[in-house]
């Protein structure tokens, strides 16, 4: 192998891996800063360098081919090491600092991850968080675009094309009311109990359809009067008698609102989420290491609890 040689191999396997998971070459070469033909070529003279074909080709995207796939797991392997390597040895007289840019939804899940935001920047003070609050849908779009580094998803969500961290805690289903509501009386709120009532949904169509097998029957006679992505809003919203929200006991407190369980229970779990086969920064990758930590710290403390019988609830 001629001197100089293992940059240039590890660049055009940088691409090889670009292409491979976007699936779209004129994608790819955007990401890269390069003109489709020459990323093109790279491709081709790569093939012929190893006497394979390593992509089905179509007019709008690519496919990996069997041999694709298996130099896709070798090339992620080789980068990841060189990218590693590189990073320990920045590391050496670098203090760990940066950005990292999160997507979350409203979710009880948010309140485990700003202690963890809290106990990783007393360690790395010049690391700072971009938060972007919106429902899993946009926040899916922003990871896909790299314009976030992690996502914190409610599901029902696909996370198929990401690496996940699920989270402990769910979130329980209710209804949010005014404090002069009939609803706000009762103990928790049944399907029959609400088909009557206006009420303020999701937007998420997803949801929509969790929300529809716990309702059964009765969704087709629902009155849904406005549809939201933030209970801010949609508590304004009810606080002025548009309707009932249903959401999840984030608890808020609102001294002319209160919120009221579904019966039967209806609970969603959430996903810590960041795209596969994608290089890290070292502050993002220290706070994954530090999110998996803080929750082997957590479930270590609950099991302390419940061998000594003092957990509560």
């Amino acid at each position: 192998m001629e001197e100089g040689g293992i940059p240039m191999e590890l660049r055009v396997l940088r691409y090889f891996l670009a292409v491979a998971r976007e699936e779209n070459i004129t994608k790819a070469a955007a990401l890269l800063h390069l003109t489709q033909p020459t990323l093109s070529r790279q491709l081709m003279q790569l093939e012929e360098e190893l006497g394979v074909q390593l992509f089905h080709r179509s007019r709008y995207h690519i496919v990996l081919t069997d041999e694709g796939m298996l130099l896709r797991r070798r090339a992620q392997e080789l980068v990841d090491l060189a990218d590693k390597t590189a990073r320990e040895f920045a590391a050496r007289d670098k203090e760990l600092m940066g950005e990292i840019a999160i997507g979350a939804g409203e979710s009880r899940s948010m309140t485990f991850l700003s202690q963890a935001i809290r106990t990783f920047r007393e360690r790395y003070p010049k690391v700072t968080f971009r938060i972007f609050s919106a429902i899993a849908d946009d926040v899916k779009e922003r990871l896909d675009t790299g314009l976030l580094d992690m996502g914190l998803l409610t599901e029902p969500v696909d996370v198929g094309k990401y690496a996940f961290c699920r989270m402990q805690e769910k979130d329980r289903w209710g209804v949010l009311v005014r404090a002069d509501s009939p609803l706000a009386e009762l103990d928790a709120v049944t399907p029959q109990d609400l088909e009557s009532v206006p009420l303020l949904v999701s937007g998420r169509e997803s949801v929509q359809q969790e929300l529809a097998s716990w309702f059964g029957d009765c969704w087709d006679h629902l009155q849904i009067a406005a549809t939201f992505n933030l209970i801010l809003n949609a508590a304004n919203m009810v606080r002025c008698g548009v309707g009932a929200a249903l959401g999840f006991d984030l608890n808020l407190a609102f001294d002319d609102l209160r919120f009221r369980p579904l019966s039967p229970a209806m609970e969603t779990g959430t996903v810590l989420v960041w795209k596969k086969d994608q290089a890290l920064t070292p502050a993002v990758e220290a706070f994954h290491q530090h999110i998996k930590n803080e929750q082997q710290l957590r479930a270590g403390k609950e099991e302390h609890l419940l061998s000594h019988h003092i957990l509560p609830g």
